[in-house]
């Protein structure tokens, strides 16, 4: 294949010569092969098309793809020619093809959408995924259901296992359970909720950080789409006693979507919550650059991970973005000259050039047996997913004090407690004041649609709430009206915000000294260290959130 031969992503004669078996030369099988073989990262080998067809390449999994544009081409034509509307611009309807130069196609495209059609090109399987799930609508679901229970499942509570499998094998279940995972994916769905109840099952979906009700089905058919989560996580299907946890993942065109699902015994029946991790479009969020940090706490933060030695701890809830953060840091270290190595729970995102460990709660394999076996590694750099337990915390200390670089999470409200919380495990103070260098809590609030967002003044009296009285003016706050690119939620997207604590002289005598968090605080003041609702009313005066979320997100603390 000539197109693949030629420089700069040259494959050998010898590994090619087996794909030239069963696909045809320069054709798109063939390209789709070399990438599953991994004889080309997708990126070369899209770019080498690209650049050999004159077409730009888009990845439907990490643009915007709006409903606009969908509606002009029916589901049934993008299903049968392979093509997947992406957005309008003016009056040009930018259409996703797997062979763009196939002008006679765009021409009937154009007469079908009655209006000018421009092509770019994506992978085949790519635009079939991406048709699954952009056209997945909550109605589509709700007609899927009702296929469902016009057949008799034949369910009951003494089923064997056998019957249950066989059920969960079912097309109309299968194809529920498909629905509802692309639909989320599509309504950009952090968590998927599946809540039993008396007569029937709501389906909550958690959306830039706000759990909304998508739609309720009858009961009838609750245990059936139990036991096929269950199938696809090869958990027990006849447990319903005990909480499960598990997880499974979907090929989504050229990328992966990694589900873990958590199953919990209740009243009405079991519930699931089903957490949706790494999609093709985060690894986009993996420079520090791209985050929208502030310039207070990126500068110094920057300058912390350059360290050769200490712990950095990154604080807050679950959910709040730490490990995105973390990856980010690791990311800004990786270079062929440093031996980052990372203990995970689970892992998140593969990493090029890192390596990644998961612990396994079934062999007993935990964070710190791992990090006992990492030492003998010879790391540079090392990420604890999480502090849980004193030998964990103790190992990571000794670590830190012996000339690594160690970066880790704890579930703290605030930085300062993270210092505080280490004692309380069992860390010896006279260790903790050495080994910690830095802290940077973190949250996040959703960010107001850019499309529909508008300046609104709120009142003096408001303002007081947040600012102190001196030299108060009329300062524009922003909200989101609402619009069809939001679901009319005013929100699209989240923004992280953060306080950061850089640990000096006085707070390590302060920490050996076992002083409390208030003197903490007061030594942390004089270089620098401000709340986490500062930062959060800075994204706020700048457009990229409410201070209906920061209310939310933050304790009060005066912003000064």
């Amino acid at each position: 294949m000539e197109l693949i031969r030629a420089k700069p992503y040259e494959v050998s004669s010898d590994l090619l010569e087996p794909l030239l078996e069963d696909h045809p030369p320069d054709s798109l099988e063939l390209l789709e092969a070399i990438i599953k073989a991994k004889l080309l990262t997708k990126d070369q080998a899209t770019q080498a098309w690209s650049d050999a067809i004159g077409v730009a390449y888009i990845e439907p999994h990490t643009t915007i793809i709006n409903r606009e544009a969908l509606d002009l081409i029916p589901l049934e034509i993008a299903q049968k020619v392979k093509v997947l509307p992406l957005y309008l611009f003016d009056t040009v309807l930018t259409v996703a093809m797997s062979d763009p130069t196939d002008t006679e196609l765009v021409t009937r495209l154009s007469q079908i959408a009655k209006t000018q059609v421009t092509s770019v090109f994506s992978l085949q399987s790519e635009i079939e995924t991406a048709i699954s799930i952009h056209y997945q609508t909550e109605k589509g679901i709700k007609e899927a259901l009702a296929d469902l229970r016009s057949i008799d499942l034949g369910l009951s509570d003494d089923m064997s296992a056998d019957r249950i499998t066989e059920l969960t094998e079912n097309v109309s279940l299968i194809q529920i359970v498909n629905s509802l995972i692309y639909f989320a994916i599509r309504e950009r769905a952090s968590d998927i909720h599946i809540e039993p109840s008396e007569t029937a099952t709501k389906i909550r979906f958690r959306i830039d950080g706000i759990l909304r009700e998508v739609l309720t089905f009858p009961k009838k058919v609750h245990p059936a789409i139990i036991a096929r989560l269950k199938i696809l996580c090869s958990l027990n299907i006849t447990e319903s006693r005990f909480p499960q946890d598990g997880r499974f993942s979907l090929t989504l065109g050229s990328n992966r979507a990694d589900f873990r699902l958590s199953f919990l015994p209740t009243v009405y029946g079991e519930k699931v919550v089903v957490r949706i991790l790494a999609s093709g479009n985060k690894r986009d969020f993996l420079e520090l650059d791209k985050m929208l940090i502030s310039q207070n706490i990126l500068i110094p933060f920057r300058r912390l991970i350059q360290n050769p030695n200490g712990i950095i701890f990154v604080t807050g809830p679950t959910g709040s973005g730490k490990t995105t953060t973390l990856y980010a840091a690791l990311q800004e270290r990786n270079t062929s000259g440093v031996n980052i190595v990372t203990i995970e729970d689970p892992v998140e995102l593969q990493l090029e050039g890192i390596n990644q460990s998961q612990v396994n709660s079934h062999i007993d394999l935990s964070f710190g047996l791992l990090l006992r076996s990492i030492l003998r590694q010879d790391p540079d750099i090392i990420l604890v997913g999480e502090i849980r337990d004193l030998e964990t915390a103790k190992i990571a200390t000794e670590a830190a004090l012996t000339g690594h670089l160690v970066f880790a999470t704890l579930h703290t409200n605030n930085a300062l407690q993270a210092i505080t919380r280490l004692v309380e495990i069992g860390v010896e103070p006279h260790q903790v004041s050495p080994s910690i260098i830095g802290v940077v809590a973190q949250r996040l609030a959703a960010r107001i649609c850019q499309r529909c967002k508008e300046a609104y003044y709120p009142s003096t009296n408001e303002l007081r709430k947040y600012f102190l009285d001196e030299g108060l003016t009329e300062v524009p706050f922003y909200r989101g009206r609402g619009c069809p690119d939001c679901s009319h939620t005013g929100y699209r997207g989240r923004i992280a915000f953060h306080e950061l604590v850089l640990i000096t002289e006085e707070m390590r005598s302060i920490i050996a000294k076992e002083g409390s968090t208030e003197d903490l605080q007061r030594a942390a003041r004089k270089v620098g260290y401000r709340p986490l609702r500062y930062d959060g009313l800075k994204k706020v005066l700048l457009g990229l959130t409410t201070i209906e979320e920061i209310e939310q997100n933050t304790s009060f603390e005066w912003a000064y």
